[in-house]
This record gives structure tokens, C-alpha cells and sequence, in this order.
């Protein structure tokens, strides 16, 4: 690996993609701890100390803290997410949308410009609730965490945090255009593990005041590794079904005739799932928090992470959108269509309909065994804080993803190494070069 991040200096262009990349996310950053004006800072800062616990406080982890300080970056990337999704969602529904996302670049660049419009819509509504949200909220000491409320703070909180969002949209398809990776999921990532040195902090703080031993720590340490090497070897493990195409005699040239695989990943839906669970169980408690009646109280305090209704609710919405999401992003019927039409069949199965439901059949086995695996990475966290008392958030949504990003990442550095015949981090691509 040493010898790889060597390699990385002596071509040019990666260096300099590499550079490109780190410079752009360190105006994200910046631009997070720019506070929009209008705010009381003190009081925002203890109001979000209590909503840790609340949807607000998990929006808050991914935009990277922009939300608890109320920054020109507050509303992150997650507008863009949101508005990708549904137009995902949509293509399977809109007859209109699913005919551009076949008509390849011209009407993926359509569909893209339709997501930026739609980021810039959510913007502007998510913006304009959090203005209104804001003018009714107060810290613990009852002082209004907006100083001068009224018109002029709406208008200038959702010109500022829709032009935020406008241009961290641009940073990410800066960074996917002129440096390495996918835009996107980097910003994701640095707003997450900028977390990190915090928590870092948290814990020599317990261990030098003697709440936390050495060896808890050392053990600690060990769990993460594991968790970390497990998710890896999930993440990039495949279920590859084996494709054999027939020899078609074209003129004087034999075409096909090749077996090849078709790879199904074990967590197919990857983390819109618990991305999506989390949201639809934390919006009734967050609400719940604004509405002071007992049975109202009773269902915030019931949907607290670590309880066992909480926890409960969250495996069964993980399983269900696991099941639901890769329905809607994976076809069997137009794989299996798509197979017989160049001349594919998979060995000892009819092509056609009962290729289909062979594959569907298939994904539908290793889609349980991916939301399993999905839930016991997400239910880790509230285990750890609940019952060992670990001072940070080490798990869950989070964790899938700065695993996915820095394996993605890394991935796209490696290809660049071996395209130029140069050793990447894995053994395997120094075999492959090899022979």
C-alpha cells in the first residue's frame, strides 16, 4: 500500500484530481462554520444539545454540524439525495422518465437537469419550514433563537440556504467531473467524518477522568476494527450467477460463445434504507416533542433510540424498504429479456420467464440477507451507547457510508494506477497485471 501511495505522486493528472478533490471539500467546510445571519448562536447550540436524539439531530450528523449552527450549508446535499431519489422512484412510474433514463447520455443529462430542478424546490420548502421553525423555538433558558423574526428572516434564511445547497450541488459535480470519486457521496463523507476528532476527544477525556478504563478501549478499538473488516467483506461480496451466450456466425466472424456472470450484491438497496426508516420513525417523535400532551409525550419518549419499540419499528422499516427499493431499481423480467435478446442463458435454466424468476428468486434469498445485515449494523450503535456507555455514535447509517464512499474512492485511485501499470492497494489487481 506504501509503495501504491507512492505511485500516486509520480502521475500527474491523479495528483492532481487527488489535490482538486481535497481543495474542493475544504470550501465545503469552511462554508459550513458560516453562520446565516439573523441567529442567536448560543441558544441554537443548547437547543440542539437536547435534540440529539431527534431527526433534526440526524440530519444534523450528515450535513456535518452545518444545521446546529445554522450555516450557509445547513440544509447539506441531502435536498439533491432526496430529489434523486424520487426521480428514481418516479422513472419506474412516469412512462416519460423511464423512456430518457434508456435514451443513454442525452437523457441521463435531462434527468439530471430535472434533479437539479427539483434540489432547488425542496430547498426552497425545506428552507422556508426551517425559517418558520426556527421563529417558534427557544433554548432551555426560554431566549428565541431568532433574534429579529418576521418576513425579512424567512426570505433571507431561504435565499441563503438555497443557494447553500445550489452550491454544494456544484462543488459535488465539480469534484466527480475534475477530481476522484463521486462528488456527492464525498461531501457526505467529509461532513461525517468530520464527527471523528470529536469523539476522539470525548474518549481520552473519560479515560483520563478514570470512567473508562484502558482495556475497554483497547477492546473497543478491536470491535471497531472487526465491524469496519465486516462491512468491507459484505459490501463487496457478489452472488455471481453464470451467464453462458451462444456462437452466432455473422458473415466470416463467430461472435459470443463466452461465459461471463451476472453479479448481484448482497446489500443491493446499499443505505437508503435505513436512511429512509430512520426519517419515517423520527418525524412522529420529533413532532411529538412540539406538542405538549401526555399521550404525546408518551409516544416521543416510546420512539427514543434504544428502546425496544424504537428498535423494533427500525428493523422492520430497514427489511421492508430493503426489499422495496431493490424491487424498484432491479428488474428480473427486463434482465432475463435483455439476456435472451443477445443470446444469453443461464446454464440448466430456460431463458425467458424462468430465467426471471430464477433471478428473482435469487435476489429475493440474498436481498433477506442484506437487510439482516443492514439492521445489525444500524441496531450497533444504540447497543454500544445504551449498554456499554460508548461515548460516540460508531455504526449505522453513517458508518455504511464513509465504508462505501473510501471503498468507491479508493477503487477509482486504483484503476487509474493499474491503467498506467503502476501497483494499486490490492493484491489481487497486482496479480491480474501480472499475468
Amino acid at each position: 500500500m506504501l509503495e501504491a501511495f507512492k505511485n500516486i505522486s509520480k502521475i500527474p493528472e491523479l495528483w492532481k484530481r487527488i489535490l482538486i478533490t481535497f481543495g474542493l471539500l475544504a470550501v465545503y467546510r469552511v462554508g459550513s462554520h458560516i453562520p446565516t445571519p439573523g441567529i442567536d448562536a448560543a441558544a441554537l447550540a443548547a437547543f440542539f444539545e437536547q435534540a440529539k436524539g431527534s431527526l433534526l439531530g440526524l440530519y444534523d450528523m450528515f450535513v456535518g454540524g452545518g444545521l446546529s449552527n445554522l450555516s450557509v450549508f445547513a440544509l447539506g446535499i441531502m435536498p439533491y439525495i432526496s430529489a434523486s431519489i424520487i426521480l428514481q422512484l418516479l422513472t419506474v412510474a412516469v412512462p416519460h422518465l423511464e423512456r430518457l433514463s434508456k435514451e443513454g447520455e442525452a437523457g441521463r443529462r435531462k434527468i439530471t437537469q430535472y434533479t437539479r430542478y427539483g434540489t432547488v424546490l425542496l430547498s426552497i420548502v425545506q428552507g422556508f419550514g426551517i425559517a418558520i421553525g426556527l421563529e417558534q423555538m427557544a433554548g432551555p433558558t426560554g431566549v428565541s433563537i431568532v433574534i429579529t423574526a418576521g418576513w425579512g428572516f424567512r426570505l433571507m434564511t431561504v435565499i441563503t440556504l438555497t443557494a447553500g445547497t445550489a452550491f454544494i450541488m456544484w462543488l459535488g459535480e465539480q469534484i466527480t467531473e475534475k477530481g476522484i470519486g463521486n462528488g456527492i457521496s464525498l461531501i457526505i463523507f467529509a461532513g461525517i467524518v468530520c464527527r471523528g476528532p470529536e469523539a476522539i476527544f470525548n474518549t481520552f477525556r473519560l479515560l483520563s477522568a478514570g470512567e473508562m478504563g484502558i482495556f475497554f478501549i483497547l477492546a473497543l478499538i478491536i470491535m471497531m476494527v472487526a465491524v469496519v473488516g465486516i462491512i468491507v467483506f459484505v459490501e463487496s461480496g457478489q452472488r455471481r450467477i453464470p451467464v453462458q451466450y451462444a456462437k452466432r456466425i455473422v458473415g466470416r466472424k463467430v461472435y459470443g460463445g463466452q461465459q461471463t456472470h451476472l453479479p448481484l450484491k448482497v446489500n443491493t438497496a446499499g443505505v437508503i434504507p435505513p436512511i429512509f426508516a430512520s426519517s419515517i420513525i423520527m418525524f412522529p417523535a420529533t413532532i411529538a416533542n412540539f406538542i405538549p400532551h401526555p399521550w404525546m409525550k408518551m409516544v416521543a419518549d416510546a420512539l427514543i433510540p434504544g428502546r425496544w419499540a424504537y428498535e423494533l419499528l427500525y428493523v422492520a422499516f430497514i427489511v421492508f424498504f430493503c426489499y422495496f427499493y431493490t424491487a424498484v431499481t432491479f428488474n428480473p423480467v427486463d434482465v432475463a429479456e435483455n439476456m435472451k435478446k443477445g443470446g444469453g442463458y443461464v446454464p440448466g435454466i430456460r431463458p425467458g420467464k424462468k430465467t426471471a424468476e430464477y433471478i428473482d428468486d435469487v435476489l429475493t434469498k440474498l436481498t433477506f440477507s442484506g437487510a439482516i445485515y443492514v439492521s445489525a449494523v444500524c441496531v450497533l450503535p444504540s447497543i454500544m451507547i445504551s449498554y456499554f456507555n460508548v461515548p460516540f455514535y460508531f455504526g449505522g447509517t453513517a458508518l455504511l457510508i464513509v465504508v462505501g464512499v473510501a471503498l468507491d474512492t479508493a477503487g477509482q485511485i486504483e484503476t487509474h494506477l493499474l491503467t498506467r501499470q503502476y501497483e494499486g492497494f490490492m493484491k489481487k489487481g497486482q496479480i491480474a497485471r501480472r499475468r
